[in-house]
């Protein structure tokens, strides 16, 4: 599912005119702008219960060799996006 395919599951659900539901899904999940992504990448947990965590996660930087070449690369520390589903969002998918 896109996003196009998305919105109009929401608007069909949530019988809401298009126009509001895109400005809601835009102004949570827009990746520059959005509501989770400012709250991540200030480093705070956006939690929704019962569906999972966003989190921003660390990971050390390493020297790694390369199985083409046989060199060894150095990767630099960095930060990236995480997410953890929550209890009651694997039990019903599983």
């Amino acid at each position: 599912m896109n996003k196009a395919e998305f919105l109009v599951a929401l608007v069909k659900q949530t019988k809401m005119r298009p126009t509001y539901v895109k400005r809601v899904v835009d102004a949570i999940f827009d990746p520059v702008d959005g509501v989770i992504a400012k709250q991540v990448k200030k480093g705070s947990k956006v939690t929704v219960a019962g569906f999972g965590t966003f989190d921003r996660r660390s990971h050390k930087g390493r020297t790694v060799s390369s199985t083409l070449t046989g060199t060894t690369v150095k990767i630099k520390a960095r930060r990236l996006p995480g997410f953890r589903a929550g209890v009651s969002f694997k039990d019903a998918v599983r």
